[in-house]
């Protein structure tokens, strides 16, 4: 039996030899590499952090120690610290998620995966822990030096700094990465930490000459503080952090598991804010990981473990779509520049970026920053194209209704990874955007169905200069082409069934065209007249859709966002505005957060499969099923 196996919780991990532990930390990259390559997930981050996770539960003694772990994605090493061993099902529904759960462990604590929060998360922790006398516990945050190029961390460094008796430990696993090398001035500040890890060595050399030269204690002890100011200057530079008031201990090799213990030792004792800088490498023992520059190995499918190589090609997807389509604007343009938040492979900014590397922003972790430079861009004569995952605008939703709409300002956001996404979980999925900016003055919203409508979009969303646009599409591969048999006036007919029955719009949005097209043929074999038609611009609605719905004498819409204010309700608003009674029937996802599943399971939980929107048409008309 290996280490691993005898480990059920945190007091199996304390109980370990010094030959145990690295024996320990060796199974679980074994344990992660062939569990993750069979169900994918995030294995590069894991890896990296498998040293520094044992010695925080080894130091730390959760729960009465809270945990918190920035985006969570690197909290497979501590699930199985916490006797959560069975990875057959990892973000599959029923099976473990991919991130910090609370229904899974009372050693979790913060399950939502968008980065830069649990700097915020501890603090208001600690400030708990000191109102309600529980002076026996400290709280500390694991966060990425990527994650700390978020503002929002740096709000809760300042309120941190002013807790000075609050017991609360910041690791900074500075790797260097986030999903792509990290960029801006923090970026530059942990490089130059990272390189004088000599401060200790000159300290130890003079401690030693001191010792040897016989100077007595007292001038001893004023010739080495002076050593280490002196020193500390020129090869130790953490005053940014030290300047806050919180104490720096590091920098420390992240895969020396005792010096990591002896570093988080010293940060515990303390009683108050410290910062402990460890370097650790993304993708640590596993040659194809250590080796990728792309940063392929962040997040995975199934790829075999002995090559790191996909199980299955992936097919051409919505991603390569848009990535092919910008630089084509881009050659066309010159005043189109594109803004990633550290995100640039993930979201197709790739080859733009090799074209035009001058027109291309990498902002970090800033979502907010990000759209509200583009407004300054914009005022300054570009046209900026933020592309980032849909879940991720959440979070610059008042800069883009006040800096960008408010200002009337030409800017292209381009929403990856939007609809549902499954196996992330409920903060992953990109439910949330057309609901939301459906309230945003003067914004105009996109969904394509297809290669040829998405290229279409893009090239007519940067053509708008008075107002934000903004073009959303799915993960994953691209469907067959959808084509239209006519337009009118702006919206895409797709199909028309005949029958002798009710006459019934069927409404796709996006993605869910393909659903629409289904579920009109299963309306017409049930003696119903169908017209499936989709409006591409579905924000604001056009005024065409509104005439189409008092042609016919039930409508249906069909979209993969939240329906509590999405698309079918705006369109049944403006009909009723307009003075049209037929009825609008809304299909879409219910105001609720859903939980790790695959986007096919969530379809048929949610009844957005074309039998079941079929059927429940068929019940409002009153019809048999």
């Amino acid at each position: 039996m290996g280490q691993l196996d005898s480990i059920g919780s945190p007091a199996d991990v304390r109980a370990l030899t010094p030959r145990q532990v690295q024996d320990l930390a060796d199974e679980i990259r074994t344990f992660l590499v062939e569990q993750v390559s069979r169900t994918g997930g995030h294995l590069g981050p894991n890896l990296g952090v498998v040293e520094l996770t044992i010695a925080l539960h080894r130091v730390f003694e959760s729960p009465l120690d809270t945990m918190v772990f920035d985006t969570g994605h690197q909290a497979y090493v501590h699930k199985l610290l916490t006797g959560r061993s069975d990875f057959s099902q990892l973000r599959r529904k029923g099976g473990l998620s991919g991130y910090p759960s609370r229904a899974e462990s009372e050693h979790d604590v913060v399950e939502n995966s968008h980065a830069s929060t649990a700097l915020s998360w501890a603090d208001g922790i600690a400030k708990a822990n000191q109102l309600q006398g529980r002076g026996d516990r400290s709280v500390v945050a694991v966060i990425g030096d990527g994650a700390l190029t978020g503002g929002m961390a740096w709000e809760a460094l300042n309120n941190i700094a002013a807790g000075q008796d609050r017991r609360l430990v910041v690791v900074v696993n500075d790797n260097g990465r986030s999903y792509a090398p990290t960029i801006g001035g923090l970026a530059h500040h942990l490089d130059t930490l990272r390189t004088t890890q000599g401060y200790e060595n000159v300290l130890s050399w003079g401690k030693r000459t001191l010792r040897r030269s016989g100077t007595p204690g007292r001038m001893a002890y004023d010739a080495l503080h002076g050593l280490k100011k002196g020193i500390k200057d020129v090869v130790a530079p953490q005053g940014m952090f030290e300047d806050l008031g919180i104490k720096y201990v590091g920098p420390v090799d992240g895969h020396d598991e005792p010096a990591v213990e002896r570093a988080l030792v010293r940060a515990k004792a303390f009683g108050g804010p410290v910062i402990v800088h460890v370097i650790t490498e993304k993708g640590r023992g596993y040659t194809p990981a250590e080796q990728d520059i792309a940063d392929r190995f962040h997040a995975v499918g199934r790829i075999h473990p002995e090559t790191g190589l996909p199980l299955a090609p992936s097919r051409f997807g919505w991603t390569s779509v848009f990535a092919d389509e910008i630089v084509r604007i881009g050659r066309r343009r010159k005043d189109v520049v594109a803004i990633t938040a550290a995100m640039l492979q993930p979201v197709g900014l790739a080859p733009f970026a090799e074209e035009f590397p001058e027109r291309v922003f990498d902002v970090g972790i800033a979502e907010q920053h990000a759209a509200t430079s583009a407004a300054g861009m914009a005022f300054g004569g570009l046209h900026p194209v933020v592309a980032v995952y849909a879940t991720f605008l959440n979070r610059a939703f008042d800069q883009v209704l006040m800096d960008v709409a408010l200002h009337r300002a030409g800017v292209t956001f381009v929403l990856d990874r939007a609809g549902l996404t499954g196996d992330d979980g409920a903060s992953h999925n990109g439910m949330w955007d057309m609901a939301m900016l459906g309230v945003v003055p003067g914004l105009r919203l996109a969904a394509p169905r297809d290669e040829q409508t998405l290229r279409v979009a893009l090239r007519e969303a940067v053509d708008v200069d008075d107002a934000p646009t903004v073009v959303r599409y799915p993960k994953g591969a691209m469907g067959d082409e959808i084509p239209s048999l006519e337009d009118v006036d702006g919206v895409d007919v797709l199909a028309r069934h005949g029958g002798q029955g009710p006459s019934v719009l069927v409404v796709g949005v996006g993605a869910m065209a393909s659903t629409a097209l289904r579920t009109a043929e299963i309306l017409a074999a049930h003696g119903l007249r169908a017209t499936v038609v989709d409006p591409r611009w579905v924000m604001p609605v056009p005024a065409a859709l509104t005439k189409l719905v008092g042609e016919h004498d039930h409508t249906v819409t069909i979209e993969d966002g939240v329906v509590d204010g999405g698309v079918g309700a705006l369109v049944g608003q403006r009909c009723r505005e307009a003075g049209i009674s037929t009825a609008v029937q809304a299909v879409g996802i219910p105001r609720q957060f859903l939980d790790h599943a695959t986007r096919e399971q969530l379809v048929g939980t949610l009844r957005l499969r074309p039998e079941d929107v079929a059927r429940d048409v068929l019940t409002a008309l009153g019809k048999a099923v």
